[in-house]
């Protein structure tokens, strides 16, 4: 019998990260990796499904990205794109999704309106992750664990607590702790972020 199923290339995640990275890269659009792959810059890694990206994303730009992703079997047309962008307050990402593996790309807007995450865009770090993915741009580590105490508030989801202490036992006094707490403050996360310091504390 005839298998009428073509073989597919198979990559690991990693590999279809740096496939996303050049995408934005060739689209030359602005970018910094998020999520567990940015934990995994700063310290231990998790497994994951999703590659978490957050770009700056103009939209004359949009047209020449849908092409670059759709070179790559993401198939995201540009109309999408603004649709996504234009409604802020559901701050929902582009869902890119490689149709050879199924891995997905969230891809999160940085809006001018959106002061903090503009603030955090700027402070980016340039970091060697090793093979495959190589030299990309990740989230400061202190702008990651906001990140991750803002997720937890709302979702309640355990790995964003582990994501954070896996961080501070790393890194400990090289955090800007006055930074941290400036902003936890802002956003109402104050006593999840004194709590995730002193579960850390015992690690």
């Amino acid at each position: 019998m005839t298998n009428l199923v073509s073989p597919q290339p198979q990559i690991g995640l990693m590999e279809f990260a740096r496939l996303v990275i050049d995408t934005l890269e060739q689209a030359e659009i602005d970018y910094m990796v998020a999520g567990a792959l940015a934990v995994a810059a700063w310290a231990e890694a998790r497994s994951t499904q999703d590659v978490d990206v957050v770009i700056n994303l103009p939209i004359e730009q949009m047209r020449r990205l849908s092409i670059e992703l759709e070179k790559r079997k993401m198939l995201v047309p540009a109309d999408v794109m603004l649709d996504l962008y234009l409604d802020a307050q559901a701050d929902l990402p582009i869902n890119a999704i490689h149709l050879s593996t199924g891995y997905k790309a969230e891809l999160f807007f940085v809006r001018p309106a959106d002061a903090y995450r503009v603030l955090a865009f700027s402070r980016r770090l340039r970091v060697d992750l090793g093979a495959p993915l190589g030299e990309v741009y990740v989230h400061a580590p202190e702008d990651l664990i906001l990140n991750k105490l803002r997720y937890f508030q709302i979702s309640e989801q355990p790995k964003h607590v582990r994501d954070i202490a896996s961080i501070l036992v790393a890194l400990r006094d090289q955090l800007d702790h006055a930074y941290i707490a400036e902003w936890a403050e802002r956003f109402g996360v104050t006593a999840l972020w004194n709590e995730a310091q002193r579960r850390a504390a015992l690690l």
